[in-house]
This record gives structure tokens, sequence and C-alpha cells, in this order.
């Protein structure tokens, strides 16, 4: 649970970090994807996913 926590403060903290500094920047990303096949959406999620999946694994195998 508390690793839980802690993923979700930190993609709560990036989220905010990226409408905070740069929220022109987000409307062109969203712009960009909306532009993007719904398949190539699907991909782009599912490639985002595994990254997480690897780097949570990554962390908590170093003792995080």
């Amino acid at each position: 649970m508390e690793t839980a926590l802690l993923a979700l403060g930190l993609v709560l903290i990036v989220e905010g970090l990226a409408y905070a500094l740069a929220p022109s920047l987000v409307e062109q990303i969203l712009e960009m994807l909306r532009a993007l096949p719904e398949a190539s959406r699907r991909t782009v999620g599912l490639a985002a996913l595994t990254i997480g999946l690897l780097l949570v694994w990554i962390a908590k195998s170093l003792g995080a």
C-alpha cells in the first residue's frame, strides 16, 4: 500500500509540474495525441505502462 501511495504521489508531482511549468506544451502534446489513430494511442499507452512497470520493478529491486 505504501508503494502504491508513493507511486501515485510521484505521478501527481510530475503531472503538476508539467501543467505548472509548460501548460502550452501540454496543449500541443494533447493536440498531437488527438491526431493519432486510436490504435497508435493504445500502443503509446501500453508502452508507457510497460516502461512504468519496469521502472517500479527496478526501484523495488534497488530497495525503494
